[in-house]
Order: structure tokens, then C-alpha cells, then sequence
């Protein structure tokens, strides 16, 4: 494990969080700041909306930012989705939002442009991650300063991302130990690995408040002004 001082982990100046949760990506919702989702993954379409900045097959992109776009897709050909045009009988994308960047017109125009490569569907230029495809609640209490904060985590991700998401209430997260009922915490391990199960279907099939548990994870301060 490399160190960073006195506290070995991962180096969070070049550090990359692989998951974001629907909210997270919700945030991003603007044509100067346009992420979506789709099979699973989060893709950073800024790049994208800046270089086509004015073009009217922008819109449909524009329209659906920050929100999950999988129902565009074919999963098998992670392609989008085609049908039978009635105009033309020819297969062509289904796109009932209308037609956007990349996508060929209806009919042959001197207009149209295909020199752009791959379409931005395809490859990984814009991914940024993986999207969560289930998420918890947890609570982290500093016991130093008696501070509490509920962050909403994916739940694949390792403590190491959940330290990372909290560093903006805590530049030192790093130098305190994470302990989940007495006993030190995995921090290459998720919340599941350490012991820390999710509860909300048990309290769902019991016809219980799950938000009136949330469970909590104490910092205990080790004194060493680690800054992340």
C-alpha cells in the first residue's frame, strides 16, 4: 500500500472515483455542464455540447442532461435503437425525440456531414464512470469534533471513494481511523464486505421507516494533519 506521509492509500491528487450516483449526475445539467447516463456507464458530454455549440441537433441532447438515456439504447448492440421507417422501409435509428448529433438524416442531403468518426455513442472518449445502480445512506460522525454528516454512497463502492466524497467536510479525512462498531474498517472493502449491511429491504418487508436507521461510521482522530 503506498503511503502519503504517515497514512498509507492511494494518492488523492490523481485519485478517480469509478462510481456516481442518478443525483450526482442530476447535478449536471447544463450545456456548459452536461453529463447523462446510459447502460450503466456516465459520460461527460461538455466536450461534446461546446464543439456544436448553436446546432439544432443539440437540443435533444440538451433536453435529457443529467438524466439516464438507456431507453435510447439497444442493450445487445449497446447501439441505438432501430426500426423500420415508413417513409423509406429502410432501418434506421429510432430517435422520437428527433434527430441529434451524429445521427443520419431520413433521406440522402447534400448537407450532411459524416467525417466526424465514430459517433459519440460509441467508445469511451466521454466516459467518467460507472453508475450506481444501487445506493445507501451513511452517516459519518467525527468524534474529534462531534460533526455528523449523511452522505449517499454507491453501494459497490470501496471506503476509499466514500473517504473521497467526504473530503469536502474534512480536508484531513485521511488522518483518522474509520470504525464501524468498535472495529477498524477495510478501507479497500465496501460497506457490505465490512460488516456494515444494507438493511432497507428487511425494514421494506416489514413496513418500516428504513430513514429512521441509518447506520454510522466513527472517525477517531490519529494526530497527524494528513491533508487529501
Amino acid at each position: 500500500m503506498p503511503r502519503r506521509g504517515l497514512v498509507p492509500g492511494p494518492d488523492f491528487e490523481y485519485f478517480q472515483r469509478r462510481y456516481f450516483t442518478p443525483a450526482e449526475v442530476a447535478q449536471h445539467n447544463q450545456p456548459e455542464d452536461l453529463w447523462v447516463s446510459y447502460l450503466g456507464n456516465v459520460y461527460d458530454l461538455t466536450p461534446l455540447a461546446q464543439e456544436y455549440k448553436g446546432d439544432l441537433l443539440l437540443k435533444p441532447i440538451v433536453e435529457v442532461a443529467g438524466q439516464d438515456v438507456s431507453h435510447w439504447f439497444d442493450p445487445k448492440t449497446r447501439d441505438i435503437r432501430k426500426h423500420i421507417d415508413p417513409l423509406t422501409g429502410c432501418l434506421r435509428y429510432r430517435t422520437p425525440r428527433g434527430r441529434f448529433l451524429h445521427v443520419p438524416p431520413q433521406l440522402p442531403r447534400s448537407d450532411w456531414a459524416n467525417d466526424f468518426g465514430k459517433p459519440w455513442w460509441q467508445g469511451s472518449r466521454y466516459e467518467v464512470g460507472r453508475l450506481s445502480a444501487k445506493t445507501r445512506n451513511i452517516r459519518i460522525i467525527n468524534t474529534l469534533t462531534s460533526q455528523e454528516h449523511t452522505l449517499e454512497v454507491g453501494a459497490l463502492e470501496s471506503m476509499w471513494e466514500i473517504l473521497h466524497r467526504y473530503l469536502p467536510y474534512n480536508a484531513h479525512a485521511a488522518s483518522y481511523t474509520w470504525k464501524f462498531e468498535g472495529k477498524n474498517l477495510n478501507m479497500d472493502q465496501t460497506l457490505e464486505e465490512n460488516g456494515i449491511r444494507d438493511e432497507e429491504e428487511e425494514f421494506d418487508y416489514l413496513n418500516m421507516d428504513s430513514t429512521l436507521y441509518t447506520p454510522a461510521v466513527l472517525l477517531y482522530f490519529n494526530d497527524d494533519l494528513t491533508e487529501l
